[in-house]
């Protein structure tokens, strides 16, 4: 069985009407997985298209380095998110 990282996707989205940039973190068992799993949430939120999301980087952090409270919450576990 496959253990699940944490990995942060920095990117951009380019329409006509938004340029914006994000930084997501998300729970994978491969950087393509979590590549995958960024196209399908922000093509379902923003409407768009993979051709608009424009991917820069793909890191796998640490758990005491992901930013997002609910994702430590869950992957660090209900005792150690405090300190």
């Amino acid at each position: 069985m496959s253990t699940l990282k944490v990995f942060r996707i920095k990117g951009e989205i380019r329409k006509p009407n938004l340029e914006t940039s994000f930084a997501k973190e998300v729970v994978a068992v491969k950087p393509e997985h979590a590549i995958e799993k960024v196209y399908a949430e922000l093509g379902s939120r923003h409407r768009a298209k993979r051709f608009q999301i424009k991917i820069l980087s793909v890191e796998e952090i640490k758990p005491e380095e992901i930013e997002n409270p609910i994702l430590k919450k869950l992957v660090v576990g209900e005792g150690r998110v405090g300190e």
